[in-house]
């Protein structure tokens, strides 16, 4: 069940949810500088809007899609509405127009996966990226139930990466991030970077969160069962089917 979107957005107003907003916007940011997003299509699925004001100026696009059963507000406040609600597994987007996904606050919640991630397979570009934040199983955020990272089904990383693979998905790399306990002491909020820093160091394991990155490419890495999946889902998507590959029985 989906938290709602004014629950959310109550959380990242908060002092806590500040820090948080901070700690994790800095950690995109090493993933995608702002400045590698010029003139990309930049789309955030879930609860992403804390994430992507960075973006705004630089990116081509910056839309976010909230989910039905979460609800939607609109963002940003000061300017042309850039939020629209959608069913995840049918997104309002042209096939192959998407340059870049942030999934945030949408993974542990979703009870669709396959199709869901068939949706943002079908709307990303050949060579696009998937980057996703996703409650540790492991660390002390999973057992917050106060904040939003300890709602939903937290997961491992090896159970995300496997997930990104059977849904003909390449994966890139992953971290750990949100290593401040989740204490609601100010001590642990004026120490948070401090904690970023040494958790990293010395319990790389225990972070609140996972960042997964993932991207589309076609025919990397894949076996010829997964190639079989990759072609029907090409075919499906309208998307041009490579020479090569026209002549194989699906």
């Amino acid at each position: 069940m989906h938290p709602s979107a004014y629950d959310l957005k109550s959380f990242y107003n908060s002092a806590r949810g500040r820090i948080v907003r901070r700690i994790l916007r800095a950690r995109v940011a090493d993933f995608w500088p702002d400045t590698d997003t010029k003139a990309l299509r930049v789309l955030g699925v879930g609860y992403a809007v804390p994430y992507l004001a960075s973006y705004m100026d630089k990116a081509e696009r910056v839309v976010c899609v909230m989910p039905s059963g979460q609800g939607a507000h609109g963002w940003p406040s000061d300017g042309e509405n850039l939020v629209c609600l959608s069913d995840e597994t049918a997104l309002p987007f042209e096939t192959n127009s998407v340059d870049r996904i942030l999934m945030v606050h949408s993974l542990e919640f979703s009870g669709f996966l396959t199709p869901e991630f068939e949706e943002l397979w079908r709307v990303l570009k050949s060579n696009g990226r998937l980057l996703m934040i996703v409650p540790n199983r492991m660390g002390m955020w999973a057992r917050a139930d106060w904040s939003p990272f300890g709602q939903g089904t937290p997961f491992s990383a090896r159970q995300v990466e496997l997930f990104l693979r059977e849904n003909l998905f390449v994966h890139e790399r992953t971290e750990k991030a949100l290593f401040v306990p989740p204490f609601r002491r100010d001590f642990f909020l004026r120490a948070a970077g401090y904690f970023e820093e040494i958790g990293r160091m010395l319990f790389p394991a225990m972070g609140g969160v996972h960042f997964v990155e993932a991207s589309k490419q076609l025919y990397a890495g894949t076996g010829q069962t997964q190639r079989s999946l990759a072609l029907k889902r090409i075919r499906k998507s309208g998307l041009e089917v490579p020479e090569a590959a026209r002549r194989e029985k699906l």
